[in-house]
């Protein structure tokens, strides 16, 4: 196959073909007298895998990984293994966020007394993250403690706890900073509950297409091991 052949099937441009076998994701074409590349079956698959790759882990990793099938066979499936359990954490994440998310969302805050607020350590260590953390959502807006004394201690009554709770599961299942910034305000108020949950929908769906990406750049990548690695 010429390159362009290879683009075409595989749904990239000339260049991009070149980009790769540079790269080493394609291995390296043979030439004729005249200098022109010509590519096999081998160089297809490498590209459909990577394309598939891409969309399942991203670039970087995708590279490293179609590269690992040309150099070593248990390297690629350990760099698989890897994908999948990475992909597996994020989809057990996402599940507890939206049953947390849906619990406290249904829990009533009680009239506050001085006994119910949390410092920036106590609640750090009840929610497991960093007192920088906090202090970062505290500066970006996503959760604002009172200031009490004159030194500005930050304490956190029940429903600025239930804020941080509530950030610290959606921070979990993937949601940015930025769109929490516009997300916080409207669920104090005790609305857009159904955006969080289209939200959570939508990171399932995206868990859903890179796992499948995965299943098909497996296809390409057995193609690439040949009967006797693949089964090895």
């Amino acid at each position: 196959m010429r390159t362009a052949d290879v683009a075409r099937r595989a749904g990239y441009s000339v260049q991009q073909i070149r980009n790769l076998e540079r790269d080493g994701v394609l291995p390296a074409a043979t030439r004729t007298s005249s200098g022109y590349r010509v590519y096999g079956e081998v160089h297809l698959n490498s590209a459909l895998a990577y394309r598939a790759l891409a969309a399942g882990t991203g670039p970087v990793e995708a590279k490293e990984i179609v590269r690992a099938a040309h150099e070593s066979p248990a390297g690629l499936l350990a760099r698989l293994d890897a994908a999948h359990a990475r992909l597996d954490r994020e989809r057990t994440e996402l599940t507890l966020a939206k049953e947390a998310a849906a619990a406290i969302s249904a829990e009533p805050i009680a009239q506050v007394r001085p006994a119910d607020a949390m410092g920036v350590g106590e609640l750090a260590a009840a929610l497991g993250v960093r007192a920088s953390t906090l202090r970062h959502w505290d500066a970006e807006g996503l959760v604002v403690p009172d200031r009490r004394d004159g030194r500005g201690t930050r304490r956190y009554s029940p429903a600025q706890v239930r804020d941080a709770r509530i950030v610290h599961q959606l921070r979990g299942a993937g949601y940015r900073i930025e769109p929490l910034r516009t997300l916080m305000p409207e669920l104090r108020g005790g609305r857009r509950w159904d955006t969080v949950q289209t939200a959570l929908a939508a990171r399932e769906a995206g868990i859903a297409a890179r796992s499948r990406a995965l299943l098909e750049a497996s296809a390409a990548l057995l193609l690439l091991l040949g009967p006797t690695e693949a089964g090895a």
